[in-house]
């Protein structure tokens, strides 16, 4: 019996065509995983974008009592939120990687 299953040969074009597959399902995954990291990345960069595009702008005015004389009183106060450089970020550094330099033709 032992030597009828060494000499048994008919699972090898099985195992070719299992280590085919396998390698176009480990590829597959592959570039869907990178897919996958491009998708996520572009989102985050959507939620920051909305982060910075937020006005954070406020002031509130200030009060005064007077009865024949200043009992109290309290300025107001303002602050003005300015366009900063990383507000709107538009570029993919972080996915596409470096803008390329056009070619003059």
């Amino acid at each position: 019996m032992l030597k009828s299953l060494l000499r048994d040969e008919a699972g090898a074009v099985i195992s070719a065509e299992l280590v085919l597959v396998l390698t176009i399902v480990v590829i597959g995954v592959i570039v869907g995983l990178s897919e996958v990291a491009v998708a996520i990345n572009t989102e985050l960069n959507d939620i920051s974008n909305a982060i910075g595009a937020l006005d954070q702008s406020f002031f509130f005015t200030g009060f005064h009592a007077i009865n024949d004389k200043v009992k109290s009183a309290v300025s107001g106060s303002r602050f003005v939120d300015v366009h900063e450089e990383c507000d709107n970020n538009t570029s993919c550094d972080l996915i596409c990687g470096p803008p390329t330099v056009p070619t003059c033709g």
